[in-house]
C-alpha cells in the first residue's frame, strides 16, 4: 500500500477545506470499498480525511412528509429504521440485499453512493486495458469476459456497471443528494448524480472534486409503501446483482395503473431508470401482458456481448416478476 496522510475533520467546512488543501485527498467513512481499492492499488490517495466525527448520521422527517438520511448513517441502521420500512420498503430491502451484515454495519449511505464498479478489469491493475482506471488505455471487457457487464447506456469506452443495490432503490424513489462545497450547499437530483460512461468513463458522478455528500432526501411518495426490490445473483448469501429491479406501483380500484416507478441494477454504468416502461404502463391494467410489453419497450435498445446476452431476456423477466409482486400486495 502506498503511504498517505491521515487526518480527522470535526465539521463539514473543515472536511471540505481539507479536501481542497492537498491533491488526491479522499474522504473516509466506512471504508468498505475505498480500503479494498487501496489494497489493490487501484486507488492511491495522498490523504485520507476521516469524517466519522461529523454529525451526519441522522434519519429525520422533513416538511412535506419526506425523510432526510444523513450521509454517515450506516446501511444497517437505515435498513432497519421504522420509517424506512414503513414508507420506503424497497430501500430497506435493497440495503439488506447488499453485502454482508458486517459490511452493512460499517458502510455509510454517502459511501454507498460513491461505490465503484466491480468490473474485473477495473479492479485488478494487472489488466492494462481499463479506461476507467487508466483513461485512453481501452476497455478490456469489450472482448474479454463480460458476463456481469452492461447492456444499456454503455459506450465503446466502457461497459462496466454500477454495483450498488441501494442506488437502484434511490433511483426509483427520485431521491435528492445534498452536498456541501466551498461555495455552500447544493442539491443534485438522483437522476443526475451518476453518469453514463460516454467518452469519460473515469468520471463516475457529477459530484465536484471539492464537495462533501451530507444527506440524501427522499420525497413523500405515498404509493412507495407498495414497493419491492428483486435481486438476481449467482449466490443468495453474498454476491452482486446480475440484474435487479426496484419497483413501486399505484393502482385504482379497477386495477389500472395510475403511477409506477421502475429502476434496474446490474445493467448499466448508473442505476437505470426505466422511463419507457413507466410511460407505457400508466393507464394500463396491472397484468402480466402489460408488464411484459413495457419490459420489451425498455429493453428494445439493449445490446449484449459474448458472455452477457442472456441478461437482456433476464432483465425483461425480472421487470415482469417484480411488478407482479408489487401488484399482488394488499397495501
Amino acid at each position: 500500500m502506498n503511504s498517505f496522510v491521515y487526518s480527522r475533520a470535526n465539521d463539514a467546512a473543515g472536511a471540505v477545506n481539507a479536501l481542497g488543501a492537498k491533491p488526491r485527498t479522499k474522504f473516509l467513512g466506512g471504508g468498505t470499498n475505498l480500503i479494498d481499492l487501496m489494497k489493490m492499488g487501484v486507488e492511491t490517495p495522498g490523504q485520507l480525511v476521516d469524517i466519522n466525527r461529523l454529525p451526519l448520521a441522522q434519519i429525520e422527517e422533513v416538511a412535506g412528509g419526506g425523510l432526510r438520511i444523513g450521509a454517515l448513517a450506516r446501511n444497517s441502521d437505515v435498513a432497519e429504521h421504522a420509517l424506512i420500512k414503513q414508507r420506503y420498503p424497497v430501500l430497506s430491502q435493497a440495503l439488506l440485499a447488499g453485502a454482508s451484515p458486517q459490511l452493512r454495519n460499517m458502510a455509510t449511505m454517502g459511501g454507498n453512493l460513491m461505490q465503484r464498479t466491480r468490473c474485473y478489469y477495473f479492479y485488478d491493475p494487472a489488466f492494462p486495458q481499463c479506461n476507467k482506471r487508466n483513461p485512453g488505455s481501452g476497455c478490456g471487457a469489450l472482448k474479454g469476459y463480460n458476463r456481469i457487464h452492461a447492456i444499456l447506456g454503455q459506450s465503446e469506452q466502457c461497459i462496466a456497471t454500477n454495483p450498488s443495490d441501494m442506488n437502484v432503490a434511490l433511483a426509483a424513489l427520485d431521491a435528492v443528494v445534498r452536498v456541501q462545497g466551498p461555495l455552500g450547499e447544493r442539491e443534485i437530483r438522483f437522476a443526475d448524480f451518476h453518469r453514463l460512461p460516454g467518452s469519460t468513463p473515469n468520471i463516475d458522478t457529477n459530484l465536484k472534486e471539492n464537495e462533501l455528500i451530507t444527506a440524501i432526501d427522499l420525497p413523500a411518495i405515498p404509493f412507495a409503501t407498495r414497493s419491492h426490490y428483486l435481486k438476481l445473483r449467482d449466490r443468495a448469501s453474498y454476491a452482486f446483482a446480475i440484474v435487479s429491479v426496484a419497483a413501486a406501483l399505484e393502482m385504482g380500484a379497477d386495477r389500472k395503473i395510475t403511477a409506477v416507478r421502475i429502476a434496474l441494477g446490474g445493467v448499466a454504468h448508473k442505476p437505470w431508470r426505466a422511463q419507457k416502461a413507466e410511460q407505457q404502463l400508466v393507464g394500463q391494467l396491472a397484468d402480466e401482458k402489460a408488464f411484459r410489453a413495457a419490459a420489451e419497450a425498455e429493453l428494445a435498445a439493449a445490446k449484449g456481448y459474448a458472455h452477457n446476452e442472456f441478461k437482456i431476456e433476464l432483465a425483461k423477466r425480472s421487470i415482469v416478476r417484480a411488478l407482479n409482486t408489487v401488484a399482488g400486495m394488499t397495501s
